[in-house]
């Protein structure tokens, strides 16, 4: 295909900067889950976006932080990973909190890289900060990576992205298309329902239960015209939170469930019944058999020692 535009984009940044939120806004549909708490994204996940002049596959990833137990190194190492190899990354920040510790971490595992792809950094949330203010918050996030370039966007009301595209397909080098046109994200119905799922408890619960949550989806079974037949099971990491999450007389695990649904629904675009269980798996998101068994598996450098 002549002058067809394709290339590969992270979107890296510290936890609850907006990046699932901008992902969803370039797609110009949901496939990333959105909360108001950090460490909504606990996987990389494709976005690709396609066009007649280009496709850009941008790779969403969970926020980069201080990690406090093994399921934290494991969303490092997956945000990490996808800065090697693409063609651009989007480091997003947020204008309102300005530059913080774990965006100078980020600025340092760029520099880093052995080959460094171009970096622009998207400051999100511009909306909350005015006039000089906002040209403050510019200066300070230029100084964590001078050669970046710089364009301020709200995510949310996507104000300033035609402007990020443009910039974006700029960058793009030229050739083939990787995915088929009606392709928009690598993961399965399931893998998206499981994360919906999630999102709803990080929607509803109280602040010392969500990020303990994990969701397996058991049954995932297709029955025509009536629609989509789901088992899922939320994992919890005490007896405490269990009943937190069920509530009372089930009402709290009713409310999730309702919410969990209608996002499935428009997700999938048809009729779905969702049945959902809690269970306790002690400590599970610091014990890596149990964080494997999940599929969040830990990659440790090989030791090496003289002989």
């Amino acid at each position: 295909m002549a002058n067809y535009k394709t290339g590969f984009v992270s979107i890296v940044g510290r936890p609850n900067v907006g990046k699932s939120t901008l992902i969803n806004a370039l797609m110009g549909q949901k496939i990333a889950s959105v909360s108001p708490k950090a460490q909504t994204t606990r996987r990389r996940q494709l976005g690709i976006l396609t066009t007649d002049e280009y496709q850009i596959v941008f790779l969403d990833t969970p926020g980069i932080h201080a990690p406090h137990h093994k399921l934290g190194e494991f969303l490092n190492q997956e945000a990490e990973k996808a800065m090697k190899d693409v063609d651009l990354i989007l480091w997003v920040v947020d204008a309102d909190a300005g530059p913080l510790d774990e965006d100078r971490m980020i600025s340092v595992t760029l520099a880093s890289l052995k080959k460094c792809p171009p970096v622009f950094i998207v400051i999100n949330k511009t909306d909350k900060v005015a006039g000089t203010d906002l040209r403050a918050r510019f200066d300070q996030f230029a100084e964590l990576r001078p050669t970046a370039k710089l364009v301020g966007i709200c995510a949310i009301t996507t104000e300033g992205l035609p402007k990020l595209l443009e910039a974006v397909i700029e960058k793009m080098p030229d050739g083939e298309p990787e995915y088929d046109a009606d392709v928009v994200t690598d993961l399965y119905e399931r893998d998206i329902a499981a994360d919906l799922i999630r999102e709803a408890c990080l929607l509803h619960l109280r602040s010392e239960v969500p990020h303990g949550v994990n969701v397996r989806i058991d049954e995932y079974t297709e029955r025509g015209e009536i629609g989509a037949l789901i088992h899922a099971t939320i994992f919890i990491e005490r007896e405490s939170q269990k009943g937190i999450l069920i509530g009372e007389g089930g009402a709290m695990l009713k409310r999730i469930g309702i919410t969990a649904r209608k996002q499935i629904e428009e997700m999938s675009g048809r009729k779905v019944f969702l049945e959902l269980k809690a269970k306790v798996e002690k400590d599970w998101r610091d014990n890596e058999m149990i964080l494997t068994r999940f599929g969040y598996k830990i990659e440790r450098k090989k030791k090496t020692g003289k002989r």
